[in-house]
């Protein structure tokens, strides 16, 4: 460890658009990107564990829409993140980072089943644990599934990575005169019906004091900032 740390063990909650490029719904070149950036974090001496999401591939909503069961939606998203994972997995590890993949749900021959046990092991062992199928269940999105990881694996801190740099009163793309907020309680994320993180994580996070910091991933040395205590973004805690 080269510098104290605010946070030693923290989730990433990273969104399946962040793996899209103009040419490629998985991009080597932002993966690339990431493993720089989590490499960095490793050799401050923090434990990291990625959930990965979808968006780039499908979104079990969408496909709902399309007169499938919202359960086989789901599932199909579920299997997606699982896609997403061995991309993932496989770009760390060209790029040096020690990495094991796990998933919610079992695929035989392909990636090893999550367990508390598991993963607990494998960061003490000093590798980033990429965790993919969700929580297993439909009818869950991916922001529970990492304020349970996070739960879970006793993190300190919940980082969503979104396409935008903080929580703003509301969306900065569509109404640039959304004001940007630097710090909210669960409380006023509830009050104010913000929709930056699914309901289920916020209750999760505020039931168990676990703090969530919005931030934007595109913006290299975000992530180390974050766990040396600067203030990136938003801040989301009791």
């Amino acid at each position: 460890m080269t510098a104290d740390l605010c946070y030693q063990r923290i989730v990433l909650k990273l969104s399946g658009e962040f793996l899209l490029s103009l040419s490629q719904n998985i991009s080597g070149v932002k993966i690339a990107e990431l493993a720089k950036e989590i490499q960095d974090l490793t050799t401050l001496g923090v434990a990291v564990v990625i959930v990965i999401g979808a968006g780039n591939l499908l979104r079990g909503a969408s496909c709902a829409a399309q007169d499938l069961e919202r359960s086989t939606a789901d599932q199909m998203g579920m299997l997606a993140t699982i896609i997403n994972g061995l991309a993932l997995r496989d770009g760390l590890l060209h790029h040096g980072v020690a990495v094991e993949l796990l998933s919610a749900i079992a695929v035989a021959g392909i990636v090893d089943v999550y367990s508390i046990l598991h993963a607990k092991r494998l960061l003490q062992a000093g590798k980033v644990v990429i965790v993919a199928g969700g929580t297993g269940n439909p009818l869950v999105t991916t922001d529970s599934a990492a304020a349970l990881r996070g739960v879970e694996l006793a993190a300190n801190i919940v980082i969503k990575a979104t396409k935008v740099d903080a929580v703003y009163t509301n969306d900065p793309l569509k109404f640039p005169e959304a004001q940007q907020y630097r710090q909210l309680s669960f409380a006023e994320v509830l009050q104010q019906g913000l929709q930056i993180i699914d309901l289920n994580a916020i209750l999760l996070c505020r039931d168990y004091g676990l703090v969530i910091r919005v931030c934007n991933m595109d913006e290299p040395g975000n992530l180390r900032r974050i766990v040396l205590g600067e203030q990136v973004g938003t801040l989301i805690a009791n």
